[in-house]
């Protein structure tokens, strides 16, 4: 029998867990401390399990032409179930990954590896000194998806972080 067993893992951010779903084959639900953070289906990434994953899947689809590539900056990671979803609506995006847990991105490319030629960059770093530093005008899309539990870090809640994303936007 070749059924996958759920994956515990102590992270840089405390205790993450993958559990597969009964009902897909290849979907994993992904907790950091308990609290829900990804989910992702390996087979079909435009799978998009939670509403608010499905509400960003929505705006990424209607943002600009259908099948037009983008330059996102995902910053928090998780499963990567958004920068995968853009793999699979748009291809040819160009995609970085900003994720501070460092084990964590290490679980998720053991575990739920990318394709490599999905155009999915990760980078193991803080969000806000990632955006800080990027380049003015240098994506289409920031998408801010960051948890520490189930919570959003306060340095990613200010003016001045409102004002570095909107400089890196085009």
């Amino acid at each position: 029998m070749d059924e996958p067993i759920p994956v515990t893992r102590t992270v840089d951010h405390g205790t993450a867990k993958l559990m597969p779903d009964v009902d897909r084959k290849r979907a994993w639900l992904l907790t950091v401390d308990a609290a829900p953070q990804s989910y992702v289906d390996l087979d079909e990434p435009t799978h998009l399990e939670f509403e608010y994953a499905r509400r960003l899947g929505h705006v990424l689809d209607t943002v600009v032409a259908p099948g037009r590539p983008l330059d996102v900056l995902h910053l928090g990671g998780g499963a990567l179930t958004l920068p995968r979803y853009v793999a699979a609506t748009r291809p040819g995006s160009r995609q970085d990954v900003v994720e501070a847990d460092l084990g964590l991105l290490d679980l998720v490319r053991e575990y739920l590896p990318v394709p490599e030629d999905a155009g999915i960059t990760l980078h193991g770093a803080d969000a806000r000194g990632w955006l800080e530093s990027a380049a003015p005008a240098s994506a289409d899309i920031v998408i801010a998806d960051v948890f520490g539990g189930a919570r959003v870090p306060a340095h990613l809640t200010s003016t001045a972080y409102a004002r570095a994303a909107a400089r890196v936007l085009r």
